[in-house]
């Protein structure tokens, strides 16, 4: 199973490097992240952007479907996603937690929480449906 330094390699120079994001760890079918809050991430209104929300908790779970793809599976795209925002944060530490719901051999489904870590209140709640693609 890769590392989450090896995940987080992956991340230079593309959206989720640019916002900051850092796996923190991968364990079977449970993967950790986390995000500094920081101006350049708030929406006009001074809070956490959602966007900024919804791509930390979609990337934590895309780590996680790549770190349990079926044999002979090559890839995975996201097909569907919904997350349901109950807070947000100013400044501080974003804390993501994704598990695995359903590991089948054409979709998996993970859903994640994402909790403000100086209030220790969830913020996101999320899901996704995660489509695995086979080689031609």
């Amino acid at each position: 199973m890769p590392t989450p330094e090896e995940f987080n390699a992956l991340m230079i120079n593309n959206l989720v490097g640019l916002i900051g994001m850092r796996l923190t760890g991968i364990d079977g079918q449970r993967v950790t992240s986390e995000l500094t809050v920081r101006h350049e991430l708030l929406a006009p209104n001074g809070f956490l952007h959602a966007g900024a929300v919804v791509t930390l908790a979609d990337t934590t779970c895309g780590f996680g479907t790549l770190a349990n793809i079926p044999e002979g599976g090559s890839s995975f795209a996201t097909i569907e996603l919904k997350s349901n925002l109950m807070g947000t944060a100013r400044e501080g530490l974003v804390i993501c937690e994704a598990n695995l719901v359903h590991g089948g051999r054409t979709t998996q489904v993970w859903d994640a929480v994402v909790t403000n870590a100086t209030t220790q209140k969830i913020m996101a709640l999320f899901r996704c449906t995660q489509l695995i693609i086979y080689p031609r």
